[in-house]
């Protein structure tokens, strides 16, 4: 074999090999699937190539090469425990749409495997479809492969096919790591489960179209889908035995065992935890660069969970401070050659996780203290067995890890009911599928089959042109007329119509005939190239094949204009005062206002929104040019332009530069000089989600609007108060709020001393005795929590044995305190287990401490009922006092 060749040469010998057979190169498509609802993340090289495979769209050339990232994570639980299983990989590509086929795919993947690498023939295996005889004739008289090293496989193992659509044969490449490797099986061969033979290039040949129930057409046009695992193929020729053992995976793994004071290979315990880090790290970094933030649903999930993951195998290596965030930094290092744009994003990167770990230290805290109070409640009632909702509760509510529920649990020499609790994770597991298979999916081309080519958009240059009428659907049923009233989809050769994209709304406006009029309330492009136009007919009929006019609301589209160049320079703006970290992750621009959702990790402060406000209203008032060009995406590239996080360009992109302080690669529409946005106004500024800001602004005839209705805001607010200036509300607002002040204190001190009068009242008469407990409840009206937190506090001052509940309506709610004196607390009353007990009768909820806890109450008319029950839940709850005998 070829001399020992590092991961990131590898990879690019691979590429360079296929360019030169007239591949073209692709950079790696985002880990987020770009317009495939299918998927939740990218976990093949061929899936997001999957329109260019069904015909929905042309590919950039006819054959292309790639390496792709991929996450898998449907074995995530096997991960470390194993050497074999990973959660992302890269996939290594060849392409062909159309093009070449067998001959072709065989050739260059021998050329590659025994000449570029030179991996010896005699320990190179080929497996096929058992009916496929073309591709043994091929491998065996073209390629020269003994026949004896040529296997051939059922169609579980070598025919590629999901569903419907495009399918065929397989051809696997096999390396044999020797006898030594096996399970020394007399039977040991291709397709043994032993470590032996290492499948690492898989070929496709796409050659029939499947209806999905069995019958199997030839394409006219076959195609190629080639896959080799770089890390796999890294395995091989490095002569390591698994991918954790690959230069680049081992040096990340290296700092994590500088952390953690220990050595890979010296204990299979740590081993495990060592590679579950490592793997999940590795994925983390990956899917945070390409726009993934954590969440509680979806990939936003995938990635909290990778993160906590591998934060808790950090704790059972004794690692106790968050440390994800700095091996960041080497998988940022080891990956930088093949995604530079993992430089260019690190702190943003180390910030993110940094973030979610140290959260989940601080849930690994609160988890504790709730696990504790629950084992002491076990422990109290003489129970031996943590209940299904309880751990569930602990784990989904609360996301404490379920293993480390388990080993605290049995550390106090108690159970879990896994059973149980793996039964509700699986109701949950359905209940999430279900919602998701329930989800509709946008009007689209999987629903009607259009031939026609794409639609041409010509509403950069015009509001207005001439079209014809290609169709006319009535929801997804395709009709030939259409009369007034009735809403349809209009599909025509050409349009001046903005479709949905990037963020910006759809234009809106007509489409005119001599004797009808259709108004035309949204645009959305669908991935075969088709704008579908939404409308309602509202006068006369018409007809597919007619000529008419659109024309889009012109006032409309430059607000929208305005508000969208706007954004461009709030990004900016954004960037020059927080700093580079600072990436779009989502707007919304409209007629009315733009919102602009961006990755940062704390509320603006006021000094800062005004000096984003101000720099961008310093760059409408310089009256900058706003050019629009194409040009490759290298070039766009070296002038600095900003691309959409995530988003994948083609070579050729759309470059919107305003004066050379802003410059952002976008499809939108935009004002050719930043004058004609007049002005720019801040309305707010929110969390949008973990680590996502949000700021909502308004541009132009919007912030008039917003000025007027500020000053009527403002009259308004004078009247009552008998103002005539408004600079004069601020000391009247003062004022009024120190006499509101006032009073309160007045109040809740009249209302202290009634409540000190009952509870003294209380004691005098209203005392009942359970077991050598004392026991008394009442009701305190208009006394707020704090007030009665300090009721409770006095309570607890009193000697014996004593429990009590006071409850407490305001404003419509009801409040129940329950406290319990050290004495009672030595006889077995729990006040959180009490205050629960009592909650439930009024449908309340509620716990706490042994000595003091609290529960809102829903069903205040219930209460008194609840407090007459007190008397025998204590008595169920404690131990009757018994004297000590000699």
């Amino acid at each position: 074999m070829m001399q020992w060749t590092g991961v990131n040469e590898l990879r690019e010998k691979f590429l360079a090999f296929f360019e030169q057979k007239g591949h073209k190169r692709l950079e790696s498509f985002p880990l987020i699937p770009q317009e495939d609802h299918s998927l939740l993340l990218i976990n093949s090289g061929m899936a997001p190539m999957k329109k260019w495979f069904l015909g929905q769209s042309a590919p950039p050339s006819k054959r292309v090469t790639t390496c792709q990232k991929c996450i898998r994570t449907p074995d995530i639980e096997r991960v470390g425990k194993t050497c074999r299983h990973g959660t992302f990989f890269e996939m290594l590509g060849n392409f062909s749409f159309g093009d070449y086929f067998k001959e072709e795919a065989t050739a260059w993947a021998w050329e590659f495997v025994t000449q570029e690498l030179e991996i010896p023939v005699e320990r190179l295996f080929i497996s096929i479809y058992e009916k496929d005889d073309e591709a043994y004739e091929i491998w065996t008289k073209k390629r020269g492969v003994d026949p004896s090293h040529i296997v051939r496989l059922g169609k579980e193992d070598n025919f590629w096919e999901i569903g419907s659509g495009p399918c065929g044969p397989c051809s696997e490449i096999y390396f044999d790591r020797g006898p030594e490797t096996g399970c020394q099986s007399p039977d040991c061969g291709v397709g043994c489960d032993c470590d032996r033979f290492v499948e690492f290039w898989n070929l496709v040949f796409s050659q029939y179209n499947s209806d999905g129930n069995g019958h199997y057409e030839p394409m006219e046009r076959p195609n190629i889908d080639t896959g080799m695992g770089l890390e796999r193929l890294a395995c091989i020729l490095q002569e390591v035995d698994n991918l954790f053992e690959v230069d680049t995976v081992q040096n990340i793994m290296t700092h994590i065992c500088r952390i953690a004071h220990t050595k890979y290979h010296e204990n299979p315990t740590t081993d495990i935890y060592l590679r579950v880090i490592t793997d999940h790290i590795r994925s983390s970094v990956f899917l945070v660069a390409d726009g993934v933030i954590p969440g509680n649903e979806g990939r936003e999930y995938v990635l909290r969970r990778l993160i906590r993951r591998a934060a808790r195998n950090g704790k059972l290596l004794g690692i106790t401070r968050p440390f994800l965030y700095e091996v960041a930094q080497t998988v940022v290092a080891e990956n930088k050659v093949a995604y530079p744009r993992l430089t260019e994003l690190s702190d943003y990167i180390q910030q993110i996780i940094q973030a979610e770990e140290e959260n989940f230290h601080k849930i690994l805290e609160r988890g504790m203290n709730l696990l504790n109070q629950t084992i002491d409640r076990l422990d109290a009632r003489m129970e031996d067995t943590l209940s299904a909702e309880e751990c569930f509760a602990l784990c989904d509510t609360h996301g404490f890890p379920f293993d480390l529920i388990k080993e605290f649990v049995e550390e106090r020499n108690m159970q879990v009911d896994e059973a149980g609790y793996r039964e509700l994770m699986e109701q949950q597991r359905t209940r999430a599928r279900n919602a998701a298979a329930s989800d509709s999916v946008a009007w689209s081309e999987n629903t009607v089959r259009l031939q026609e080519p794409a639609t041409e958009f010509i509403g950069y240059e015009t509001f207005s042109c001439e079209a014809s009428l290609l169709h006319i659907f009535d929801e997804n049923t395709e009709i030939e007329t259409a009369k007034a009233n009735q809403t349809v989809r209009l599909i025509f050769d050409r349009t001046p119509f903005y479709a949905e994209s990037g963020g910006q709304v759809a234009d809106h406006g007509i489409f005119t005939l001599e004797d009808a009029v259709v108004n035309i309330s949204d645009c959305q492009k669908i991935p075969s190239g088709q704008y579908v136009h939404f409308g309602k007919v509202m006068t006369g009929q018409i007809q597919r094949g007619q000529n008419g006019t659109l024309q889009i609301d012109g006032a409309r589209r430059a607000a929208i204009a305005r508000n969208h160049t706007a954004a461009h320079l709030l990004q900016r703006a954004l960037r020059n005062v927080l700093g580079n970290h600072v990436h779009q992750s989502g707007q919304l621009v409209d007629n009315r206002r733009l919102r602009f959702d961006f990755n940062h990790f704390e509320p603006l402060s006021a000094n800062e929104l005004k000096r984003v406000s101000q720099e961008v209203n310093d760059q409408i008032l310089s009256g900058l040019p706003v050019q629009i060009c194409e040009t490759d995406i290298q070039t766009a590239k070296k002038r600095g332009a900003m691309a959409l996080f995530g988003e994948k360009y083609g070579e050729i992109v759309r470059m919107v530069n305003a004066g050379g302080y802003s410059i952002e690669l976008c499809g939108g529409t935009h004002v050719d000089n930043t004058a004609k946005i007049g002005l720019f106004q801040i309305l707010s500024e929110s969390s949008a989600s973990a680590g996502i800001r949000r700021i909502e602004a308004v541009t132009g005839s919007g912030v008039l609007n917003l000025i007027c209705e500020t000053q009527s805001l403002l009259h308004n607010a004078c009247q009552p108060l008998k103002l005539s200036n408004p600079q004069d509300l601020p000391q009247k607002i003062k004022a009024l709020s120190a006499e509101l002040k006032e009073a309160k204190r007045e109040i809740n001190s009249l209302n202290s001393r009634l409540a000190s009068n009952q509870l003294e009242q209380l004691f005098s008469d209203g005392i009942t005795e359970v077991d050598g407990i004392r026991v008394a409840s009442t009701t305190f009206s208009g006394v707020d929590n704090k007030a009665l937190r300090t009721i409770g506090d006095r309570f607890k001052e009193k000697s014996g044995a004593l429990v009590a509940a006071f409850a407490t309506i305001k404003d419509g709610k009801g409040t129940l305190l329950v406290i319990c004196t050290p004495e009672a607390t030595k006889r077995g009353a729990h006040a959180g287990d009490i205050v629960r007990e009592l909650a439930a009768l009024a449908g309340g909820k509620g716990g706490g401490r042994p000595d003091s806890a609290m529960a809102g109450i829903r069903e205040i008319f219930k209460l008194d009922e609840a407090l007459a029950q007190l008397p025998a839940i204590v008595q169920k709850w404690t131990r009757p006092d018994q004297e000590e005998t000699l």
